[in-house]
């Protein structure tokens, strides 16, 4: 806990049984091929892995499941963020008695247009109310999702105030001025990008690496453009990334996602989403299957 994370994590999607309910079994099997590819860490329960959808039992549980499965706590920052603050407080106390790494933290999403002292009082109230000083936090920053951004100066006042504390920012605004922007300013943070394309430019600007989506399709991919050491090397990882996403744009994106990975590995189990998200249909899907096949993508990458 008292180790920053850095390097190729994994947002992981969350797989459903028959039920609805998450599939410890699959969940397991998919992190260990994660890790076996060269995947540093995961972030489980974030928006790649529908994680407002679930309850704080799901998600304790699930993440009980992942440790009793014989993967590493070090290995895991589960997404904790809640628009309740006491139960982002429950779930991140939870995560860190387990030895997790740490937690990726949302600010309280229900409200908008919040004041800059609302938000730092809810962050203070987390980690006042953790009480914990070995665990670190990474502030999750997604504004075209939350519609709740976080601004420079609320970052810097947190961490003036919480300098042990705050470790890193997961910037998922696929904004690349911004991410630049938060590397000038906050140089004793970790920062990760979520928007894979950008992560080249991110590490060569002192970045931390990323806590990406497309990980759970092609994790030797993010790998190698992840461990790159130049332009030439990254090259046909980056144009790979690049050309699934342009796959994926006409789609909702987690569902895209569970439907490209059901492609890829040949598990229609994967194809399940929760609530108010709704699978691709069969039209959709089989049409993603021939763009997929087309652009030599249908198969997962070694």
């Amino acid at each position: 806990m008292n180790e920053r994370i850095r390097g190729a994590w994994c947002a992981t999607l969350t797989p459903l049984n028959e039920r609805g309910r998450v599939d410890y079994p699959r969940f397991v099997t998919h992190v260990k091929r994660l890790f076996a590819a060269g995947i540093d860490g995961i972030a489980p329960f974030g928006t790649t892995g529908e994680g407002q959808s679930f309850s704080l039992v799901e998600r304790r549980d699930a993440l009980e499941a992942l440790l009793e499965g014989g993967l590493e706590a070090h290995r895991i920052v589960p997404g904790t963020g809640c628009a309740a603050v006491q139960e982002t407080i429950e779930l991140t106390r939870h995560a860190i008695e387990c030895g997790c790494a740490g937690a990726l933290v949302l600010p309280p999403f229900f409200f908008k247009d919040i004041d800059a002292e609302g938000l730092y009082a809810s962050y203070a109230r987390v980690i006042d109310g953790v009480a914990n000083d070995r665990w670190r936090l990474y502030l999750y920053h997604i504004p075209q999702v939350t519609q709740v951004p976080m601004s420079d100066e609320l970052i810097a006042r947190l961490v003036a105030a919480y300098p042990n504390t705050i470790a890193g920012i997961k910037d998922s605004s696929c904004d690349l001025e911004h991410e630049q922007t938060l590397l000038r300013r906050f140089p004793e943070l970790n920062i990760f990008v979520g928007f894979e394309p950008h992560l080249p430019a991110a590490l060569a600007a002192g970045g931390a690496g990323t806590i990406c989506g497309l990980a759970n399709l092609y994790p030797g991919v993010l790998r190698r453009l992840h461990d790159a050491a130049s332009d030439a090397e990254r090259a046909p990882a980056l144009e790979h990334i690049e050309r699934l996403l342009k796959l994926l744009e006409p789609y909702p994106l987690m569902p895209a996602l569970k439907a490209a990975f059901a492609e890829i590995n040949g598990d229609p189990g994967w194809l399940t989403v929760r609530e108010p998200l709704v699978a691709l249909g069969e039209d959709a899907r089989s049409t993603l299957r021939s763009s997929l096949t087309r652009s030599g993508l249908a198969r997962s990458a070694p």
